[in-house]
């Protein structure tokens, strides 16, 4: 009898309902996470002026897409900024494309955002540059959520981990 995959992620047991997103999105239209059911989801909190981690989880999730070959086309990966006064929709858009132009790029209110990232467990903090009076940047919370096809948090991935990883975890969510 053949065993049964395991995640790399640390899994949510019990799996539990994903909290609803209903923000400005980068497609245009309203978003709304519920819309996604039928889809493997990947939300992923951060922000277009990160230096470092941002952009190599971008690039992870886009390596791993990649290795998933067709399957993909059942994948959503969501960014939703935590840095929505310098992250307009329009920004997000343009970011997302260099990465994947199916990403979905979440903005809104200061209000909208906090309200998301307490829900999602996400601390955030603004970091002034020295020396400056206006440059910051955004110390922030580094996850991969994955959401199954019913809209359930099925598992949690720390920055860091290979695409590899990331398309090992999404192959065995596609198949659930």
């Amino acid at each position: 009898m053949a065993q049964a995959q395991t995640l790399k992620s640390g899994e949510f047991s019990p799996a539990r309902v994903a909290p609803e997103i209903t923000l400005p999105a980068t497609t245009g239209k309203p978003f709304a996470l519920s819309a996604l059911r039928g889809k493997v989801v990947v939300l992923e909190f951060g922000y277009t002026q990160c230096p470092s981690v941002c952009p190599v989880s971008l690039a992870s999730l886009t390596q791993a897409r990649a290795l998933l070959g067709p399957a993909a086309n059942d994948v959503q990966v969501v960014f939703v900024t935590v840095d929505p006064e310098r992250d307009t929709v329009p920004h997000l858009r343009d970011y997302l494309a260099q990465f994947d132009r199916s990403f979905v790029g979440i903005g809104g209110s200061r209000a909208q955002i906090d309200g998301l990232l307490r829900a999602y467990g996400i601390s955030a903090t603004k970091r002034p540059v020295a020396g400056s009076n206006s440059e910051y940047f955004m110390d922030h919370s580094s996850y991969l959520y994955f959401i199954d096809r019913r809209g359930m948090l099925r598992a949690l991935m720390p920055f860091g981990r290979p695409a590899a990883d990331i398309a090992h975890d999404l192959d065995i969510l596609l198949k659930r």
